[in-house]
Parts: C-alpha cells; sequence; structure tokens
C-alpha cells in the first residue's frame, strides 16, 4: 500500500533554476495555476449576463460576494470595503484550493507549510504596514492597550509584541495542519477499501462520510483564515 503521505509529495514538471535557484515548475504550482483559472472562469461565466433577476451561477456568484462583503463589514467595518477584492481572493483561492485535494488525481497546495506560511505572512506583513501607514508610530501603543496599569507593562508588553509575531504562524498551521489530516485519514480508509476485499464495503462507508466532512472543513478553514485576516485587518485600522 502506498504510504499516505505520497498524495503530498511535490514533483517537478518543467525543471528549471534561475542563478542557482531552483525555480522548476512543480504539481503544486500547476494546481495553484488550475484553482486561478477555475475562479477566473466560474466568476465571468457567472456574471456574463448580469441579470436584474439571476441565474443559477450568477445567483451562487452574488451569494459569495454578500457572504465576504457581510463578513467585512461585521468584523472591520465601512473602512474594510477597500480591501474586498483582496480578502475575497484570499477566501476563493484558499477554498478551491482545499477543494481541488478532493479531486481524483487533484493536488492541495494548501497542504504544505510554505504556501499557507506564504499566505498568512502576506497578510502580516500587509496589516503592519496598513497600521503604521494609518496610526503612524501610535501603532505601537497597539502593545499596551489603554487604562493598563505601568507596572503591569513589563509583562504585558513582551506577551503583546509576542503574541502579534506568532499571527502568521498560527494562521498558517491551522490551514496546513487541517488540510493534511483530513487528506490523509482519507488515504488511509481509501487504502482500507482494496485490501479488505468483500469487507471494503465498511471503510467504503467511512470513506464517503469523510470526504463529506473534509469538504465542510475545507470550507470552514477557508473561512476561519479569511475571517482572522478581517480581524487582524480591524486591529490594524482601530487598534484597541
Amino acid at each position: 500500500m502506498a504510504s499516505p503521505l505520497e498524495q503530498f509529495q511535490i514533483k517537478k514538471i518543467v525543471e528549471l533554476h534561475v542563478f542557482g535557484v531552483d525555480a522548476s515548475f512543480t504539481n503544486s504550482a500547476l494546481f495553484m495555476v488550475i484553482a486561478v483559472a477555475l475562479i477566473t472562469f466560474l466568476l465571468t461565466f457567472a456574471m456574463r449576463e448580469r441579470s436584474l433577476v439571476p441565474g443559477r451561477w450568477q445567483s451562487i456568484a452574488e451569494l459569495c460576494y454578500q457572504f465576504i462583503a457581510d463578513m467585512i463589514r461585521t468584523n472591520v467595518g465601512s473602512d474594510g470595503r477597500r480591501y474586498f477584492p483582496f480578502i475575497f481572493s484570499l477566501f476563493v483561492f484558499i477554498l478551491f484550493g482545499n477543494m481541488l485535494g478532493l479531486v481524483p488525481y487533484g493536488f492541495t497546495f494548501t497542504s504544505h507549510i510554505v504556501v499557507t506560511f506564504g499566505l498568512a505572512f502576506v497578510v502580516f506583513i500587509g496589516t503592519t504596514v496598513i497600521a503604521f501607514a494609518t496610526h503612524g508610530v501610535k501603532f505601537f501603543g497597539f502593545f499596551l492597550p489603554h487604562g493598563t496599569p505601568w507596572y503591569v507593562a513589563p509583562l504585558l508588553v513582551p506577551i503583546e509584541i509576542l503574541s502579534y509575531f506568532f499571527r502568521p504562524i498560527s494562521l498558517s498551521l491551522r490551514l496546513f495542519a487541517n488540510m493534511t489530516a483530513g487528506h490523509t485519514l482519507l488515504k488511509v480508509f481509501g487504502g482500507f477499501v482494496v485490501t479488505m476485499g468483500l469487507a471494503g464495503f465498511v471503510p467504503l462507508a467511512a470513506v464517503v462520510a469523510l470526504t463529506g466532512l473534509d469538504m465542510i472543513v475545507a470550507f470552514l478553514q477557508a473561512f476561519v483564515f479569511t475571517i482572522l485576516t478581517c480581524i487582524y485587518l480591524n486591529d490594524a485600522l482601530h487598534m484597541h
């Protein structure tokens, strides 16, 4: 039986080296391109008519738009509207990345920590830049909430700084761990279907149930990543 972790192996499709750096086009990069292409095609196709009475595909697109718009409005406020394109793109990219791994012969690029940390690091740098651009040096007051007694500051400030810099790590680990664990479990039960012969219907039923559960987790993890991004953005814009 193949290892359940074999599905996460990075494979080179086009080998390429630039100034001694391995910049090969891999299966992970391929499925990122596929995700972007599918998102672009489906949203363009859904909104091609822009009907006053939306059809099925247009309704789905508008539902996604409204879902993210409500999330921003609730967690960031009116100041967050200008960041809607980025947050919407982040949500659908992660969602499609999670879902593509459930397609036969697909690849889950969000199961790699380098990908999830890259996304989280962009969010971290972006919100930090926005915070400095909005508040200037007053942003450092974020690490000492208003009204905190002075004698607590030596203890509280290091904790707040550590918590702040831990954000991209926790954000990336949560998505990476859930995607890796869910797909590994599916692979393990899928292997039992073949090896158990006639009794394989038991693990097969488990695979069907786990697939449904994994689809829910795939959506929830995209939602959690996005809503935490909104919360970090709210902190950057409004501080405490």
